[in-house]
């Protein structure tokens, strides 16, 4: 005991010793365990084949990028499934054996609006949806489903505020007031030319640039027809209930790059169900829109289209049917009264100097006043994107 109190402190009686080397071995001896437990493991899962075989290389006898797969059908283009803009993007499913397309089997995912031409292309015609007739290129859906109406849409901003959409026709008539309106009108009001128009590729590329969309206007059968007429090369009734679309298809062949037709006169031919149905399948078809100018109202265009699920969309106003300057300001007034009690309207003028000088001017200040002036197909009733 007496050695024990008077030994240095830190110091060890030679009899700890034993007890330190004890504790040594034994953790020495669990460190073995567990690696015998861990090879033993290992051997076991190896003995399973839990583990999956490498993948196989690529064999050189895979199908090439342009060709399909011996015995199978044609090359299949891209699936495209077009959703609204409250679903954020657009997915395109992609053929292994899409045309013009790397073998890939992929899937790509595009931003809302990605299928519109980009802006330095927007007066170039897309050759992927033209196709070539007797009467000139005719818009048509491109093989990998891209439709006239994606490609040439006007754009427009994402906001959920006040919208009106605001269609100048009769341009391409009178190169003076062709001019005017290209001048004037801001980029959101969507151009109408008249198949009957002159130069209309040249005033088609200078809408373009300055971001306009666009719209054709073809000649169609009103009451009264041949007294009253539309002018040469007019839809009648009874051809586009037979199926013959001659004349139209002179009219579409006039110009490129428009994302639908609207009528020009039409009453008779817009209200009987035979003709519609047929001048609307054809128009769906082709992946372009109907604008009906609202001037009948006796037109069954909006239940033709809804029952075929041709995209359409209506105007609820005309708004120059007297030229005066503040008749005109007091039919933009009650549209703008419209579009906020609803949300959205749709108006449409002639392009006379008067209806052009004042949409410019009011234009402008409902901008102002935070109404945003959008392309008529931003407000269109488009079956395929819901």
């Amino acid at each position: 005991m007496t050695h024990d109190l008077h030994r240095p402190l830190g110091q060890h009686s030679g009899r700890a010793r034993p007890r330190a080397v004890s504790a040594g071995l034994s953790r020495l001896a669990i460190g073995v365990a567990g690696l015998c437990l861990l090879a033993a493991s290992t051997a076991v899962a190896l003995r399973d084949n839990r583990f999956p075989e490498p993948a196989a290389a690529p064999s050189a006898a895979l199908p090439q990028p342009d060709a399909p797969p011996a015995g199978s059908s044609a090359p299949r283009g891209p699936t495209i499934t077009r959703m609204n803009g409250d679903a954020g993007v657009s997915v395109v499913e992609v053929s292994p054996f899409a045309v013009d397309e790397a073998y890939t089997g992929s899937i790509r995912v595009f931003e809302p609006g990605s299928l519109r031409q980009p802006a330095r292309m927007a007066h170039l015609p897309d050759q992927a949806l033209l196709e070539f007739s007797a009467y000139g290129m005719l818009p048509r859906r491109s093989a990998d489903g891209r439709r006239p109406l994606d490609v040439y849409a006007g754009a427009s901003a994402a906001g959920r505020g006040t919208r009106v959409a605001l269609v100048v026709g009769g341009l391409g008539i009178s190169q003076t007031g062709t001019q005017a309106a290209l001048r004037l009108l801001p980029q959101g009001v969507t151009l109408a030319f008249a198949a009957s128009g002159n130069s209309l590729d040249r005033w088609m590329q200078e809408a373009r640039r300055n971001g306009h969309e666009l719209l054709l206007q073809a000649p169609m059968e009103p009451f009264g027809y041949p007294n009253v007429s539309p002018g040469p090369g007019t839809l009648t009734a009874a051809d586009a209930a037979a199926g013959d679309f001659e004349n139209l298809h002179k009219a579409l062949a006039r110009m490129t790059n428009y994302v639908g037709v609207m009528n020009f006169m039409g009453a008779r031919l817009t209200a009987e169900a035979p003709a519609m149905e047929n001048l609307l399948g054809e128009l769906g078809r082709r992946g372009l829109l109907y604008v009906d100018d609202g001037s009948s109202a006796r037109s069954i265009a909006r239940d033709v289209a809804m029952a075929s699920r041709v995209p359409f969309a209506t105007a609820e106003q005309t708004l120059d049917a007297t030229r005066d300057p503040q008749a005109i300001r007091a039919e933009l007034d009650r549209l703008e009264r419209s579009a906020r009690a609803q949300g959205t309207a749709i108006g449409f003028a002639s392009a006379f100097d008067v209806s052009v000088e004042t949409i410019a001017a009011w234009a402008g200040e409902a901008q102002a006043r935070g109404i945003e002036i959008v392309p008529v197909s931003a407000l269109a009733h488009d079956p395929e994107t819901r």
